[in-house]
């Protein structure tokens, strides 16, 4: 996913400057951090996609362990699923099992979508761009998620399902350069066919100013229901080994053929996982 500008959510002048309430702290000053992420928010989507995450699509991690305990690291996987449902997996998966927040780094189309927008925000969401999301990473330590192939990913049709699309320009190795911090690739298998593409309408993207308008297998089991609810397909994560760069941080620029040849590198790594992975996979459902 390209990284763009990224900007905080916007704290009004008379929060940032209030007289302290005379009673009880008021947990709407402290619950919202900079970035907009709420605790309390992610608390209450923990309880409720507890039982997504368990039951319906039953997901299974190999190596969690390689995810860094502490310290920042830019997470990235392969994207899939007209509406995918990789982002809230990896998210829950961690939060749950190591204890760390994780933010998701996607395109600012997100933030604009009244309600949603707000929504997505306080639930660990960013616009994706370089100054903040460098400053996430180094200044705050924290765990950041992005998807290289950006809205190629979950816009690829069935016929090309797990077929890696080109990781941009390499906009996240540079971020991870500068910042100081680990790759931490992720590959997920499941993901395409929780939501499969058959086809798309590119007349009705463009009239509505969105960046795809697929017709899923969904659509034509469920219907209506079909745009929202995906496929119970059993979803496995493999993190594989942290990738680090031996370049100064904080440089302006890196060179562009290391800066490409590194996410190349890491493309074919996450590729080849997906086919060992789809290789062990005996059913869509179970695994």
């Amino acid at each position: 996913m390209p990284l763009r500008p990224l900007e905080p959510a916007p704290v009004p002048e008379s929060v940032r400057h209030a007289d302290p309430p005379s009673g009880p702290e008021d947990p709407r000053r402290s619950d919202v951090d900079e970035w907009g992420r709420s605790e309390r928010v992610r608390s209450l989507a923990r309880r409720l996609y507890a039982p997504v995450y368990s039951k319906w699509f039953r997901a299974e991690w190999e190596h969690l362990e390689r995810v860094p305990p502490e310290g920042g690291a830019l997470l990235v996987g392969n994207h899939a699923g007209a509406v995918p449902s990789d982002a809230p997996v990896i998210m829950h998966g961690i939060e749950t099992e190591l204890g760390r927040p994780v933010y998701g780094l996607a395109d600012y189309f997100f933030r604009k979508v009244p309600v949603v927008g707000t929504l997505w925000s306080r639930a660990g969401g960013i616009p994706a761009r370089p100054d903040n999301a460098y400053r996430l990473l180094h200044d705050q330590h924290q765990l950041a998620l992005v998807f290289p192939e950006g809205v190629k990913g979950p816009s690829k049709p069935w016929a090309d399902r797990y077929q890696l699309r080109r990781f941009g320009r390499g906009g996240f190795v540079e971020l991870a350069m500068r910042a100081g911090v680990p790759v931490v690739p992720i590959a997920i298998v499941g993901s395409e066919e929780t939501m499969p593409v058959l086809w798309q309408l590119p007349q009705l993207a463009d009239l509505f100013g969105l960046p795809y308008v697929p017709v899923t297998a969904n659509m034509l089991l469920m219907g209506p229901l079909g745009i929202v609810v995906p496929f119970p397909a059993k979803l496995r994560l493999r993190v594989l080994e942290p990738i680090t760069f031996d370049v100064e941080p904080h440089r302006e620029r890196y060179q562009k053929s290391r800066v490409m040849e590194e996410s190349e590198r890491i493309r074919q790594s996450m590729q080849a996982a997906l086919y060992d992975m789809l290789g062990d996979r005996r059913s869509i459902w179970f695994g």
